[in-house]
């Protein structure tokens, strides 16, 4: 029978070296810095909205662009310390703050400008634009925000999915409004709440099984 001393050599001797990951904030900044190249990329591509400059001048425009580039920012590193096990869960809180008042930045536009939608509505063409910009910002971040979390998957992979997704939902949502020229209350709604909404009920439901498949995948690698 083994003892347990040489069950420990046996298990020690034939161990696989271990990469240890990198600082979280370290891995954060380099997802952060990916978010920051789709953003200008699609800046350059498509161009800034015709009516930035004005909208630079409405503080609750600045205001909600603000918040929700924090909410990005810190639900970013919000995931890849609750990713950890020597992190503690309440860093999954860090983006709350400014997602709380990003979201009430919509609802304050929703009762002032309620009315901005024209007779015409919003055209096909637009609305088509809107979609593949989203496509555009969020699946790749999407992406690269599952491999580098896919460690997480025997920890915390609900929390971890779902505060990443809002990451991802919240740079969206930025994009949008830096490249678009929609203040329709509805479409602000539809596509800021409703990404974030659609990201992170994702992320909440396939978390588990998602992070699983990932990591799986990256041990066959």
């Amino acid at each position: 029978m083994t003892t347990t001393p040489e069950l420990i050599s046996v298990l020690a001797a034939n161990a696989a070296p271990v990469r240890r990951l990198r600082h979280p904030m370290v891995r954060a900044a380099g997802w952060l810095l990916l978010a920051a190249l789709v953003v200008v990329l699609l800046a350059v591509g498509q161009g800034l909205r015709s009516d930035l400059a004005d909208r630079l001048e409405q503080p609750v425009f600045v205001i909600s662009m603000t918040a929700s580039l924090s909410t990005g920012v810190l639900a970013a590193v919000a995931a890849f310390l609750v990713g950890l096990p020597d992190r503690s869960r309440l860093w999954g809180l860090l983006p709350v703050p400014t997602f709380a008042l990003w979201v009430s930045t919509i609802g304050y536009g929703c009762l002032t400008s309620w009315i901005g939608l024209g007779p015409d509505g919003v055209s096909l063409n637009e609305t088509g634009r809107c979609l593949a910009t989203l496509l555009l910002t969020s699946v790749p971040l999407s992406i690269v925000m599952l491999v580098m979390l896919r460690h997480a998957a025997p920890l915390y992979p609900r929390s971890v999915a779902v505060i990443g997704s809002l990451a991802v939902a919240a740079i969206t949502a930025s994009v949008l409004s830096l490249v678009h020229d929609l203040d329709a209350t509805a479409m602000i709604l539809a596509w800021n709440i409703g990404t974030t909404a659609l990201m992170v009920g994702t992320g909440g439901v396939l978390g588990r099984l998602v992070f699983a498949w990932v990591r799986r995948s990256s041990l066959r690698w």
